[in-house]
């Protein structure tokens, strides 16, 4: 038994990680872009800036095969074999990392200049602590890179990632087959002839151009790959002249999987972001030039997300923290270039990353979490070092710190867990379900309901009728393509100021100086002018956030004569003051017991939307349509609090 887990320990690893992550699967989409990317890998679209093709190719392939019945959860798998691929990878990179440990040490010697090269690495040789003082045994060495890629595949980010679709988990993924051939790359110079280890860099590289295919923030290997590269090359001409034949392979690689973009946006996808169709709108869609504002924005918010880093890394390992900080001195002692190329990618990511000012930033900082769990291996050599006893050998060590990865395991396991996640299917669902044919809903609910409801819209069919006008995207000059494409003919009866708030957008969307006023002006007539022309064809209904935020501060207005009526989980346009009904709250919100502040804001704007409507109902004396939604709320939303005035009409 022993020798087949010996023989097999990464692929072992992988599947003790995979198991866990299939058993706290999402089964449907979640938050924020799960939606939108699991339709633009089931159609073949465009996904939001960068694009990221080689995404949205991979899974479109992979939704061909025939293993599931639900499109989200195999999409949904797919992200969870990523991140299993990651471990797998991570774990023969440290294996790789300490059969090699000597040749990644900084070995001080001083000879003189009379001294042969012979003799100098005979000197190396005595003094090298892989000979003498720090002997690792094999044993030992699959037991750190087995140890520590379960502390990485348990670790709280890594491990949501594998639960939906995403483009991190396809992400960390490169990233740990990036830095497994770059030390390959670095240890193959040492030992073999130019060919052979140039074609390891190679390889490096065109794995590298992968990476930047999928995510930007590949990057954040440069500045530890310049180290270990230069540290082995130096900077002559003949490194350099590597370098050229690398980044040429590079760009080759990036230009063939980045034409995917303009070719699939000449074909006018249901899901085209940016429109892609020419290069000023292709360097712009690649660049994420639309989120730069959020980059380096202030020190004030660089301040916030460190202080963020900082409380949040101790929840991200929980007590296995404690061997990442003990291995973050073995590694100086042990592998002293590993050690510097492990420090400058964690600062780099670091820096980086604090300096993006968006809620959602812990994706960004995986790779720092990447590099404390090759420090934890260290680490594990350490412990195991250290409380060796002759009596039990290596059993109390190795407990100890089985015990701190499942402490980790079990705490992580309640954070990341999507298994009963129908929220946010539910919700979209009731949202579409309670209006009528063809109706429009103007609203922003991106993280909610609209991401999902292109997954739901255009994959499944789910209320494909429904015409979804982005109040957000209305700001973009390429949503108008992607409005009329998915909903022909939403925006014609405005077409006229929309071709001016386009020719006005044009220098704004370039960088150049810009008439703000005139944009804004603009952009209120084509909202409002939407709701007047909509309204002759369908149902229009206003999403909440925009009449609790845009219609209170007067930034948009409802055409003269038109006014809104809470209808279940929005509000009805409607001309004139009458009662108007609205059908029974038939429908049904699933909870699950792991909450986020993104399942509390469903339940919080649903209870919100039915005492409206009870108030509503109350204006008309109509108390027993009151007490329909009141109930509703007590029985499904027990954490919404009852305004006092609808709790004493139950008694009525």
């Amino acid at each position: 038994m022993y020798k087949l887990f010996k023989n097999n320990f990464e692929a072992i690893t992988g599947v003790i990680a995979f198991i866990f992550y299939v058993i706290t699967l999402a089964p449907s989409t979640i938050q924020i872009d799960s939606g939108e990317l699991a339709a633009v890998q089931a159609l073949a679209g465009i996904a939001h800036p960068t694009g990221y093709p080689l995404f949205t190719i991979a899974g479109y392939l992979f939704s061909f095969l025939p293993f599931s019945a639900s499109i989200i959860f195999q999409l949904n798998i797919l992200s969870a074999l990523w991140c299993t691929l990651a471990v797998v990878m991570f774990v023969k990179s440290v294996k790789l990392i300490l059969d090699n440990i000597d040749r990644l040490n900084v070995v001080k010697v001083k000879v003189s200049p009379k001294q042969s090269r012979k003799k100098k690495q005979e000197i190396n040789a005595k003094q090298s602590p892989s000979e003498s003082e720090f002997i690792i045994s094999e044993d030992k060495k699959i037991a750190a890179a087995v140890l520590s890629g379960l502390m990485l595949a348990f670790s709280r980010t890594f491990w949501f990632q594998s639960t939906s679709v995403e483009v991190y988990s396809l992400h960390i993924f490169l990233m740990s087959l990036i830095i497994l051939f770059l030390i390959k790359g670095y240890l193959l110079a040492q030992s073999s002839p130019e060919k052979v280890h140039f074609t390891a860099w190679l390889i490096f590289a065109f794995i590298l151009a992968l990476g930047f295919t999928n995510h930007m923030t590949t990057l954040l290997i440069l500045p530890g790959t310049a180290f270990l590269y230069f540290n082995k090359y130096r900077f002559t001409s003949v490194s350099f002249k590597r370098i050229g034949i690398m980044v040429a392979l590079f760009a080759v690689m990036l230009i063939i999987f980045y034409a995917y973009l303009p070719i699939r946006a000449s074909q006018n996808p249901v899901i085209n972001w940016g429109n892609p169709v020419d290069f000023e709108r292709l360097i712009r869609h690649i660049s994420g030039k639309q989120y730069q504002v959020w980059l380096f924005s202030s020190a004030e918010a660089s301040k916030k997300q460190l202080v963020y880093f900082i409380n949040s890394l101790p929840s991200e390992f929980n007590i296995s923290l404690f061997i990442g900080f003990i291995g973050l001195f073995a590694s100086y002692v042990l592998a002293r270039k590993m050690f510097f190329f492990l420090a400058i990618t964690f600062f780099t990511t670091v820096l980086y990353s604090i300096n993006y000012d968006i809620n959602d930033i812990d994706a960004y900082f995986l790779l720092a979490y990447v590099t404390v769990a090759y420090f934890a291996a260290f680490g594990i050599i350490q412990i195991l070092k250290f409380l060796k006893s002759k009596k039990y050998g290596y059993a109390l060590p190795a407990g100890l710190i089985i015990t701190f990865i499942a402490v980790q395991a079990y705490f992580n396991f309640i954070k990341v867990d999507q298994s009963k996640t129908f929220t946010f299917e539910d919700y979209t669902k009731a949202v579409l379900g309670s209006i009528e044919e063809n109706a429009a809903i103007f609203s922003y609910q991106w993280d909610y309901f609209i991401s999902q409801s292109y997954y739901f819209q255009f994959v499944e069919n789910y209320r494909r009728d429904v015409k979804i006008i982005d109040k957000e995207l209305l700001r973009r000059s390429w949503y108008y393509n992607q409005l009329e494409t998915a909903h022909p003919g939403t925006s014609s009866g405005v077409q006229k100021d929309v071709e001016l708030f386009l020719e006005a957008l044009k220098p704004f969307e370039r960088g150049e100086n810009y008439d703000s006023n005139l944009l804004e002006t603009l952009f209120r007539r084509i909202m409002t002018g939407l709701v007047k022309t909509n309204i002759e064809k369908g149902e229009y209904y206003i999403a909440p956030e925009i009449f609790e935020n845009e219609m209170q501060r007067g930034e948009f207005s409802l055409p003269e004569g038109f006014t809104l009526v809470p209808h279940l989980l929005l509000f009805k346009v409607v001309d004139g003051n009458d009662y108007v009904p609205a059908p029974d709250p038939d429908f049904s919100i699933r909870f699950p017991q792991n909450r986020n502040r993104y399942v509390n804001f469903i339940e919080s704007m649903v209870g919100s939307m039915l005492a409206r409507r009870a108030l509503y109902e109350m204006q008309f004396d109509r108390v027993d349509r009151a007490k329909i939604y009141i109930t509703k709320i007590q029985n499904e939303f027990p954490n919404y609090s009852l305004p006092p005035g609808l709790i004493e009409v139950l008694s009525k």
